[in-house]
């Protein structure tokens, strides 16, 4: 059974950084995509960041670009999300995700292209 571990949320004043970490288990994936995802009270999950396996191809949503670095340690098979400046408009449930599938960038900005999902880490960013 696969499971991703989410970690790092919490509560953070506007203009602070925290730190995302997902590690995936229960599975060896190879040729993989991950991906961050948020979601806020009363809004539909929006894609944030993702990251292929080799970690040569990241890409973000434009809101998040340049305060924003998601990075992977293979040796820990770990995903980051880094998070600088945030704004209280960054208050969400934060989500990874693994896809398995093949698509170009815009594929992988969608929720329905990935296989596997954590349970969610809450950000909340006062102002």
């Amino acid at each position: 059974q696969v499971q991703l571990v989410e970690s790092g949320g919490g509560l953070v004043q506007a203009g602070g950084s925290l730190r995302l970490s997902c590690a995936p288990s229960g599975r060896t994936f190879s040729n993989y995509v991950m991906g961050w995802f948020r979601q806020a009270p009363g809004k539909e999950r929006e894609f944030v960041a993702r990251i292929t396996w080799s970690g040569s191809s990241v890409y973000y949503q434009d809101s998040v670009k340049g305060r924003f670095t998601i990075s992977k340690d293979n040796a820990k098979n770990t995903v980051y999300l880094q998070m600088d400046s945030l704004k209280p408009e960054d208050t969400a449930v934060y989500f990874c995700a693994v896809s398995t599938r093949f698509g170009d960038t815009y594929y992988y900005s969608r929720p329905g292209a990935y296989d596997y999902w954590g349970q969610g880490t809450q950000v909340t960013v006062s102002s």
